[in-house]
């Protein structure tokens, strides 16, 4: 039988894990004016790409919060997702701030300038909005299915809109340009015991298994109180063996496991 190549070794390689940080920007966020979903839409669609989201921020719309985050976050995941601040109001910081990080000037694409001007406006409002086409020079666009401004991307940081269903519009066009790794599946099971009585077992399958990630979830319901068992990674296999000594565990506290659940 002859050798195998080394690419057809690479590609017998199961897919690394691949990691991203979102920024959510804005004071409204932290007043609690306005709610986010943000968050929730990027971890489920990235996920189901094989991109880990390991953390998430919300920061406010100051500049040297902004450009600290930047910096710090920046060099720790293979991709930052940052949203809001990019529309036409004085307080609409995070191009300039994107810009400073990465210590290159503000330019105004013509791209974005082209689309703005499509839609005729007084010249006051004309300049407000034309501050949407400022993006950090070297940054490449992000398409805006919706018609609007697009954001942009410059290294490994992509900045969107904050408004959702403008962001969504965004994201769902980078599918083919992100890296996709390896897709983490998770499988629950239910039992009506509490917590406690299940914390120390239920920690030492954590131990047996430390790249897998297991958590608890008690509930109260039809006036019992109960645990919901999560067990998530990227082996679905070994996932089967983890979920069989959560099962037995749960036998061996006095409980029946109930509703297994694949995702």
């Amino acid at each position: 039988m002859p050798a195998m190549s080394n690419s057809a070794t690479a590609l017998a390689q199961p897919p690394r894990k691949v990691t991203a940080c979102v920024i959510i920007i804005g004071n409204e966020i932290l007043s609690g004016r306005t709610q986010d979903t943000n968050l929730n839409f990027l971890a489920r669609t990235l996920g189901a790409w094989g991109i880990q989201i390991r953390e998430a921020r919300v920061i406010p719309d100051v500049p040297e919060v902004i450009v600290e985050t930047l910096n710090t976050l920046g060099p720790l995941y293979d991709y930052i997702f940052t949203t809001g601040g990019i529309g036409p109001t004085h307080d609409d910081i995070t191009a300039e701030c994107v810009a400073r990080a990465f210590g290159v000037p503000l330019v105004e694409s013509e791209e974005i300038a082209v689309r703005i001007r499509q839609r005729p406006a007084p010249p006051e409002i004309m300049a407000s909005r034309l501050r949407m086409a400022r993006i950090p020079a070297g940054a490449t666009l992000i398409d805006n299915l919706t018609g609007g401004p697009q954001g942009f991307r410059i290294g490994n940081v992509h900045v969107m809109a904050g408004i959702p269903s403008v962001m969504q519009a965004m994201v769902t066009t980078l599918g083919d340009t992100l890296e996709h790794g390896a897709i983490v599946r998770s499988c629950s099971v239910m039992a009506y015991l509490g917590e406690s009585q299940i914390a120390t077992a239920f920690a030492a399958v954590q131990d047996r298994y430390p790249d897998f990630d297991l958590g608890s979830y008690p509930f109260f319901r039809d006036d019992r109180y109960g645990t919901n068992l999560v067990i998530r990674g990227t082996d679905e296999g070994r996932m089967q063996n983890a979920l069989d000594e959560v099962k037995a565990l749960i036998t061996a506290a006095g409980g029946t496991p109930e509703n297994v659940v694949f995702e």
